[in-house]
């Protein structure tokens, strides 16, 4: 792939958005999750969206399926980075950024853990606006998607803090 079929491709993905949410802390799952998605709204539609998330992911090095890529052991170095200051995500990859506000509870975990699960999802989820509250049975119904899941990038990442 050139470099001018990547920027081709990146330009495809349409609106880049993420969402925070952590675990259920009762059952011991209080990892705080990032979700980066595209909502399908590219110039070329969805398809052409999923395809252009599918080639950034290779560009960049993160496998797709099962693989869950340790993002910890070389933090400043990895190819996705996310930087907290508050309650304020934000979310960088080479030629991207995108950011969204985390939940409490979320800062909480991850200032406990010092890390986050990351999941990048190349189908697209029109659903999920930015502005618009996603109920837990929706982001279920998407998130615990075994199409989505195994159509996505996991990777543990460490979560860097702005010094005070």
């Amino acid at each position: 792939m050139t470099s001018t079929q990547a920027e081709i491709d990146r330009s495809q993905l349409g609106t880049l958005s993420v969402l925070a949410w952590i675990g259920d802390p009762s059952d011991g799952h209080d990892i705080p999750y990032l979700l980066a998605y595209t909502l399908g709204d590219g110039p070329q539609g969805k398809e052409a969206g999923e395809a252009a998330a599918r080639g950034l992911l290779e560009e960049i090095g993160l496998p797709i399926g099962d693989v869950v890529m340790d993002g910890t052991r070389s933090p400043r170095t990895f190819a996705v980075q996310i930087l907290l200051s508050g309650n304020q995500i934000a979310l960088t990859m080479p030629g991207l950024n995108a950011a969204c506000t985390a939940p409490d509870e979320w800062v909480a975990a991850a200032n406990e853990s010092g890390q986050a699960y990351f999941l990048f999802a190349t189908r697209a989820w029109p659903e999920a606006v930015p502005g618009r509250p996603v109920t837990a049975e929706v982001l279920q119904a998407f998130a615990g998607d075994e199409q989505v899941l195994t159509s996505s990038a996991h990777c543990v990442i460490q979560v860097q803090r702005l010094s005070r």
